[in-house]
Formats: C-alpha cells, structure tokens, sequence
C-alpha cells in the first residue's frame, strides 16, 4: 500500500512516502522547481550612468533592460563629499564593468543622464576597461519652462 502525505513546517514542504515499513522523507521548497539556473549569455549592453553633485550610480542591463550590474560611489565606500569626486567615479565604473564582464559583455552603448563632476571620469572609466564603446548619449532632462508662477497677492 502507497500512502503520501505533504504539509507545510516553517516554509518548506515535506513529502513523506510511506510504502510498508520504510519511510521515504524528501525536502524541497516550497513552490521550487529543481531546475539548473542557467548563466545567460550577454554579448552586448546598455550602461546608464547617473550623476549628480552629491553620488555616481551605474547601472549595466542588457538591450532588453534586465540589469547584469550596478554599482555606486557610497557602495565602495566613499562618504560624503568624496562620493561625487571624478576618482569615484571612475572606480565605480570599473567596479561595474567587473562585474558585468561574469555575463561576457564585449560592447556598451553609453547612456549619461545629469551633471555633476564625475561625468567625463565615468564615461573615461567606461571605456577603459577594454570594453567596445558603440555609442555615448546624452539623456539630461532639460527644463523647457519652469514651473507655474504664484498668483499674484492681493492686499
């Protein structure tokens, strides 16, 4: 006689399998499926830079927009107003590219969004690190009018 049982104990499922005698206990996750995580490929990217007066974040994604990396002058240590240094800046973006270069990364396109002082020094790095730099845009929000003025005040 076959008999299974599965419940629930602090986030796992246990399935137990009885036939006869033996007991037959497995564990899996609840909700898992085994399954090999496989490393994807990733010829190339889109590394969108972001800088402003106070911090650097880069962020590499692949062209669908999945993000391979990321990194930031606060994340390597840098406090304060080292954070926005062009030193800083250009380790982070090696340090991104170190970690993106795991998926195969070979080119970028360059996305540069604000200003700050550590923009040329990002954009330097970038290229630095032996990667292929297809394209470099600008994508800086412009103000195109300001916001709407105050009523005028009556006294």
């Amino acid at each position: 006689m076959l008999h299974v049982a599965c419940y629930m104990t602090l986030g796992k499922k246990r399935i137990i399998t009885t036939q006869g005698d033996t007991a037959n206990t497995e564990q899996q996750a609840a909700g898992s499926v085994s399954k090999k995580p496989s490393k994807k490929q990733v010829i190339n990217g889109v590394a969108y830079v972001s800088i402003s007066y106070n911090n650097t974040l880069i962020t590499i994604t692949d062209l669908k927009g999945e993000v391979l990396s990321w990194s930031t002058s606060g994340l390597l240590g840098f406090k304060g107003t080292k954070k926005s240094t062009p030193y800083a800046a250009n380790l982070v973006a090696k340090d991104c590219v170190e970690k993106a270069k795991k998926y195969g990364l070979n080119s970028i396109k360059i996305v540069v969004k604000g200003i700050g002082p550590g923009r040329e020094a990002a954009m330097r790095g970038l290229s630095g690190t032996g990667l292929n730099v297809l394209s470099i845009m600008d994508a800086t929000p412009i103000a195109h009018n300001g916001v709407r003025a105050k009523k005028p005040r009556r006294v």
